[in-house]
C-alpha cells in the first residue's frame, strides 16, 4: 500500500506530456529523460498485430504511440491515478490498462507478448530476481524485452532507496529501485535465459545536464 500511495503522489507531481513533440507529432516514443532525444520504437521491433506490454505505463504516453503502430497496447501500473490519467489523456486511443504490481500481473496470466518494455518504470523499481523470470515466461521466443532508467551512481549498486516528497508536514514516501552498471545488467539477463543482451548508456544531449540514460535490450 505504501508503494501505491507513493506512485499516486508521484502522478500528481509529474509534468504532463507536451501536446506535440518537436516534429509536431501528437504521439511519440521516448526512452530517455530528455525530450526529442534518443532512439524510438525501433528498439522493440514492433509489427502490426503485435502484443506489447508496458510495465509501469504511467499516463500512457509511450503506450499510446505503440497503439498507432497497429500493435495491441497493454499497460500495467500500480497507481490508479496514473491509470486514470492515461484514460483521460488518450480518450481516442484504445489502451488496455491494468492496475497491478508488475510481477503479480505477469504471474497471473499465460498470454505471450511480442515485446515487453519499461521506461523509468517497473524494471527499475522491482527486484530483478523476481521480475526477470516473470518477464521471460510471458515473452514469446525471440520477443524483445527492453527498459531504460538513469545509470547508477558510481559505487551505489543493487537495491537503493528513492524518496517521493510530499508536503512540508509529511515525511517522504520511500520506494526501492535496483541500480547496476551495464555489464551487470547483461549478466543478470543472461543468467535468466535472455539472449542477444545489449546494455549501454545513451549520452545526454548537448547542454548543461550530463547524466545519460541506461538502455538495456534483450531477446527472450
Amino acid at each position: 500500500m505504501t508503494e501505491t500511495a507513493a506512485w499516486d503522489t508521484y502522478s500528481k507531481q509529474k509534468p504532463e506530456r507536451r501536446p506535440v513533440n518537436a516534429a509536431g507529432e501528437t504521439t511519440w516514443f521516448n526512452w530517455t529523460q530528455y525530450p526529442d532525444h534518443g532512439p524510438g520504437t525501433e528498439v522493440l521491433s514492433i509489427t502490426p498485430g503485435a502484443n506489447v506490454l508496458d510495465l509501469g505505463c504511467g499516463k500512457g504516453g509511450n503506450l499510446a504511440h505503440v497503439a498507432t503502430l497497429g500493435a495491441r497496447p497493454v499497460g500495467v501500473d500500480m497507481s490508479m491515478a496514473q491509470i486514470k490519467g492515461a484514460e483521460a489523456r488518450w480518450p481516442d486511443i484504445k489502451l488496455e490498462l491494468h492496475q497491478a504490481e508488475a510481477t503479480r500481473f505477469l504471474a497471473e496470466g499465460e498470454e505471450q507478448f511480442d515485446a515487453v518494455f519499461s521506461v523509468f518504470g517497473a524494471a527499475w523499481f522491482t527486484d530483478p530476481a523476481a521480475l526477470l523470470p516473470a518477464v521471460r515466461r510471458r515473452l514469446r521466443p525471440g520477443g524483445v524485452f527492453a527498459f531504460s532508467q538513469r545509470p547508477p551512481v558510481e559505487g551505489c549498486y543493487g537495491c537503493q532507496a528513492s524518496y517521493i516528497t510530499r508536503s512540508e508536514d509529511e515525511d517522504p514516501l520511500v520506494v526501492k529501485r535496483w541500480d547496476y552498471e551495464p555489464d551487470r545488467w547483461t549478466s543478470l539477463l543472461e543468467e535468466h535465459g535472455f539472449t542477444a543482451v545489449a546494455a549501454r548508456v545513451i549520452p545526454a544531449p548537448p547542454g548543461p545536464r550530463k547524466i545519460g540514460t541506461l538502455l538495456v535490450h534483450a531477446q527472450g
